[in-house]
């Protein structure tokens, strides 16, 4: 048999990253030689993106770029399930496709294709429902001092602009007590943060508990010893009871936190995505439970249909609201669900201006937000070291990895900042999406801060 040394890519969102850090540590515990330089492996596993056009562009083009470096390709996630006959015709490099619920099988896969050269497998279940309660090993990718937990995949709601049924199948969720055996896990390995990741996260346990037990698992999280952060991604607007708010705003490891992707806030542009209407009833709810809450949101313009005066709308709503963290996506069509069929798409340019609009509001908004934390003290995860700033750069509670704004930090006796620790730092200044600050202290237990002005 040989023993090809495997190389690793890992494309889109934090769900993605979960499933490669199994894949890979499902391989490395079967004896495989697993390598983070793709110069020298024999094959590289490419978990890929299929969720809007531009994900999928960027995951075509590395495969496109492994391919002309003579790598043997192995295709998994997204592009696989959405794809399948189209990338075996089109990529001769392509050894093995794995599906978005065949990752377990990844072992016997690459097996099947290091002991017999000829062979190309097709491993994608045309239903990918299958879920594994096992806590599997995992080789970590990210950034050492927090880890994504995955609570559930798929998902039940059908947005009208969504794919992600299709590729990831209906919502499942693990049980409590596989979850908290991972999270010990990670922690004892180092981790300090545990942020729960799903398709929407609070569904969470109505399909195995038939109720929506998201405050049963953070309470049951919350107890694990050494555990600093607790974040939730992914708040569905219908989805955020009281139970739920009350019990982040009473966990002092819950980070104060809440990311409910909106999309847009006209009723007749929400109805044709099929998702709640009245976001302003939500967004009332989350601050008035959750004192201090920092609100992420994301919002999609240039949806089929959508006029100047339904923009007009949005670009208000966001004026008025002030969100703290904000993500705008230009509309992506997609033939393969119902939004793409809509009359009156919008053009490319239409859609670019509307998104700079967004993206303009929110820069002010962004900068005031930051100007508040300017001579207060905050705590910061240390993650790493810019070497260009010469400063250790970090994350405050109210920001979540590769999205959120940064805090660069000075250690002036160069003692008081520990790698993967959080430390305490007093903010000296700011920019539209950074902090820059001076550490002060170590702070054991990390205390919670409260966002300073009116939110």
């Amino acid at each position: 048999m040989r023993n090809p040394k495997i190389g690793v890519v890992s494309l889109g969102c934090p769900k993605n990253q979960t499933d490669t850090e199994v894949m890979l540590g499902l391989l490395n515990q079967a004896g495989f030689e697993v390598t983070f330089d793709n110069d020298e492996a024999d094959m590289c596993l490419v978990n890929t993106c299929s969720f809007i056009g531009d994900a999928r562009q960027e995951s075509v083009r590395t495969l496109v770029e492994l391919a002309d470096q003579g790598k043997e390709l192995i295709i998994a996630g997204c592009l696989a399930q959405h794809f399948k006959e189209e990338l075996m015709e089109e990529i001769p490099e392509a050894r093995a496709l794995v599906g978005t619920g065949d990752i377990a099988s990844i072992v016997d896969v690459i097996t099947a294709i290091a002991n017999d050269s000829s062979l190309r497998v097709v491993q994608v279940s045309d239903i990918p429902n299958d879920y594994h309660e096992d806590v599997l090993p995992r080789m970590q990718t990210g950034i050492g001092a927090s880890a994504y937990l995955k609570i559930a995949e798929g998902c039940d709601h059908r947005c009208t602009f969504c794919i992600i049924p299709q590729l990831r199948g209906d919502f499942r969720s693990r049980s409590i007590e596989s979850l908290v055996k991972e999270a010990r896990m990670l922690i004892a390995s180092g981790v300090k943060e545990i942020i729960l990741v799903s398709q929407d996260s609070t569904y969470y346990g109505l399909d195995i508990y038939k109720r929506m037990a998201l405050s049963d698992l953070l309470r049951a999280l919350h107890d694990i010893e050494d555990l600093e952060w607790l974040r939730i991604m992914y708040a569905y607007p219908t989805e955020t009871p009281d139970e739920l708010l009350k019990t982040i705003a009473e966990l002092p490891k819950v980070v104060k936190y809440v990311d409910i992707p909106l999309q847009h806030s006209h009723p007749q542009v929400l109805k044709a995505m099929a998702r709640p209407l009245n976001p302003e009833r939500t967004v009332e709810k989350i601050r008035q439970l959750i004192p201090g809450v920092c609100i992420r949101s994301t919002f999609i313009v240039g949806f089929p249909g959508e006029t100047e005066e339904q923009f007009e709308h949005l670009a208000k709503f966001i004026e008025k609201q002030k969100f703290d963290r904000l993500g705008v996506f230009a509309y992506s069509r997609q033939m393969e669900v119902p939004s793409g069929h809509m009359e009156d798409q919008i053009t490319e340019k239409t859609k670019k201006s509307r998104r700079k609009r967004i993206m303009q509001i929110q820069h002010a908004i962004s900068l005031e937000h930051n100007e508040k934390l300017v001579g207060q003290n905050i705590d910061v995860l240390i993650e790493s070291f810019d070497d260009r700033k010469k400063l250790y750069c970090g994350r405050s509670q109210w920001d979540a990895p590769s999205i959120d704004n940064q805090v660069y930090v000075t250690d002036q006796d160069g003692d008081v900042i520990t790698m993967g620790e959080i430390a305490r730092v007093t903010i000296d200044r700011c920019g539209p999406y950074d902090l820059y600050g001076t550490a002060v202290e170590v702070a054991t237990p990390a205390p919670q801060m409260v966002l300073s002005g009116k939110r």
